[in-house]
């Protein structure tokens, strides 16, 4: 009797795509404005290699370090710690990374954002796909394309 051969699935990691009207200089130093765009409230610094920064929303913290820096092409943010206080897991984010790849486009910018590690199947995916769904696509977009984004105020 013959074994049937299945492929597993790899599970997808959530990643956004958007093209903006702003130059790759212009959109480097956004995503790198955090509080413009994510959250206003905000602690540290985010703009060199290594730089260390808290975002929170109420009881929710993530902190985060800079770990690849490349101007004008691409950031590594690494979570280092985080609170997640709605979850099972409160830690679910930690060890996760977000990378934003940045590359110049004929009818703009382009930024290619994946968060490695946050897949299909864990606690918090859906609710953390529709926050980065509006974070990406609307208030970092509005940032880049009418100079003022949509950060949490609290």
């Amino acid at each position: 009797m013959k074994k049937l051969k299945t492929k597993k699935m790899k599970k997808q990691d959530y990643n956004e795509c958007i093209t903006v009207n702003a130059t790759a200089q212009e959109t480097f130093k956004s995503i790198n404005s955090v509080s413009d765009w994510w959250t206003i409230s905000f602690e540290g610094r985010s703009e060199k290699l290594n730089d260390v920064f808290t975002v929170r929303f109420g009881e929710t913290f993530i902190t985060v370090k800079i770990v690849e820096l490349i101007p004008y092409k691409k950031i590594l943010w690494h979570v280092i710690d985080c609170n997640k206080h709605w979850l099972k897991n409160k830690k679910e984010w930690k060890d996760t990374k977000m990378s934003w790849e940045i590359s110049a486009e004929k009818n703009g910018t382009q930024i290619n954002f994946t968060h490695i590690g946050l897949v299909p199947g864990i606690e918090c995916y859906k609710g953390c796909e529709k926050a980065w769904n509006f974070y990406v696509k609307e208030s970092l977009f509005k940032l880049l394309t009418e100079r003022k984004g949509i950060p949490e105020l609290k």
